[in-house]
């Protein structure tokens, strides 16, 4: 069994809206402090702690575990070039008798990168929840992702349908279907950026580093506005470090090669024959002022396959892309209420 490296510290819980440890607390750490190490000011009566699971190709898969670690969590995945930070608003507002593991994907957060020389693939995704199968020898999991951690739990349930018992995706439904005339380019253009980032990493460059008002204020811009000013510092504690080129700056630590990362062109058919496998209860939140990022009578199609399954519910949301994380008060009824009606709650929250 792979063996679990435990933590060195446990976590206060990150709730609501008064971020005030933010960009102050950050731009005066001194260099013997981990920006992840930041506390928010408010606290809830919510067990955190930080796991290590050793990944076979070397370093790890890091995590967040709130709650009671003897019984089995939902399992959180996050969405692309994010961390598991981006769950923090929300899982303080879910039933608090259930446990919750969020998870760093590879590249991501406080997780390891893949060795050098290798490509991030959507599909490497599903093995990385079978590594946290089996270090905790669980023969099943319930899933909640947003974006790529949607997709992912999609993948993973329709090729799996037996290793999972509940779903949650947030905001992107299945493996994007491009025009098949766009694909070569894509390939193209992806293999020769990752090059250049490989190398970058292979020589060990540190990124280019800026003060932290300017790494939120990017942030902001390359989500187009999805995740706020406020939202951002939840993503940020796992995802900077210091500069050791320009003191009292910071650089990016996700994996550069992550922007190139390759999510396979599904067909559309391949699409509704995985959706045709899934028959757990399944929720689909789709935020209304999100694009879909491939055509929207693709998302239809796969929705009204999906309708087949009894358990089925999807609920349209007026918020964006990361609803979860700016407006958590918007979603966290509706999982709630899901997961008391196949989880068998004490209470709602």
């Amino acid at each position: 069994m792979i063996p679990l490296i435990r933590v060195i510290r446990p976590v206060r819980a990150l709730i609501g809206c008064n971020y005030t440890t933010s960009s102050d607390q950050l731009s005066k750490l001194g260099h013997n402090v981990d920006p992840s190490e930041l506390l928010s000011d408010e606290e809830i009566e919510f067990e955190v702690e930080e796991v290590r699971i050793a990944a076979p190709y070397g370093g790890h898969i890091a995590g967040k575990w709130w709650g009671d670690k003897s019984q089995k969590p939902f399992l959180m995945l996050h969405g692309w070039q994010d961390n598991a930070g981006t769950f923090d608003r929300l899982i303080p507002l879910l039933p608090k008798q259930f446990s919750y593991l969020a998870i760093d994907l590879p590249g991501h957060g406080l997780s390891s990168q893949i060795p050098n020389g290798m490509q991030y693939h959507t599909i490497d995704k599903l093995h990385t929840l079978n590594y946290v199968l089996k270090e905790y020898n669980w023969d099943r999991i319930s899933l909640i992702g947003h974006s790529l951690g949607s997709v992912i739990s999609f993948m993973f349930t329709s090729v799996f349908p037996s290793k999972v018992d509940f779903i949650v995706g947030i905001d992107a439904l299945k493996p994007m279907a491009f025009d098949s005339n766009k694909v070569a380019h894509m390939f193209e253009e992806k293999i020769e950026d990752f090059m250049i980032a490989d190398m970058r990493n292979q020589e060990k460059s540190e990124p280019p580093a800026y003060p932290i008002e300017e790494m939120v204020d990017k942030m902001v811009q390359a989500t187009r506005g999805s995740v706020t000013k406020e939202a951002a510092r939840f993503l940020l504690k796992r995802n900077i470090k210091h500069s050791v080129k320009h003191p009292g700056k910071f650089y990016f630590a996700r994996d550069n090669r992550l922007k190139h990362n390759f999510s396979p062109s599904f067909s559309q058919d391949l699409s509704i024959e995985l959706a045709k496998r899934i028959n757990c209860p399944y929720m689909f939140i789709k935020a209304k002022h999100s694009p879909y990022y491939e055509k929207k009578e693709y998302h239809e199609e796969v929705i009204e396959v999906l309708k087949h399954n009894k358990n089925f519910e999807y609920h349209l949301v007026d918020s964006t892309h990361h609803l979860h994380l700016t407006e958590p008060e918007k979603v966290a009824g509706l999982i709630s209420k899901f997961i008391c009606k196949h989880k068998k709650c004490s209470s709602p929250a």
